[in-house]
């Protein structure tokens, strides 16, 4: 007989690895749970930009990422709509300018998603 999804859920919420001690802090009690939305790899590589660089404009951000317009725009869209990066739009000569940066909620959620993927690689390398 086949398994209920609620069945298969806790199957697989019990089977999730167990977060370890990462740089030295604490284990946490909880499965692992990675952050879908900085997980997806254009807003992870967008977020990661912003981290090592204060502010970054659309033009410099499309040319980092080798994007385009329309995949960048969703992608930040969906970063600030979530609170992880601020926008802030302008005008330099008539000529709009879009910066982007981290905020500190953007900071401590990336944070926390490259502790857990040290944690989860930590864990496959003792397995």
């Amino acid at each position: 007989m086949a398994k209920s999804s609620a069945a298969k859920r806790k199957q697989t919420k019990e089977s999730a690895p167990r977060l370890r001690s990462v740089r030295g802090r604490a284990a946490a009690e909880e499965p692992l749970q990675l952050d879908r939305l900085i997980h997806e790899r254009m807003r992870l590589a967008l977020v990661s930009a912003l981290a090592v660089n204060e502010v970054l404009s659309f033009n410099e951000l499309k040319a980092l990422l080798d994007t385009s317009d329309g995949n960048l725009s969703v992608h930040a869209r969906k970063l600030e709509d979530a609170g992880y990066v601020a926008c802030h739009k302008s005008f330099a000569d008539r000529v709009p300018r879009t910066e982007y940066r981290l905020t500190a909620r953007g900071r401590k959620a990336l944070d926390r998603y490259l502790s857990h993927m040290e944690a989860l690689i930590d864990s496959m390398r003792d397995a």
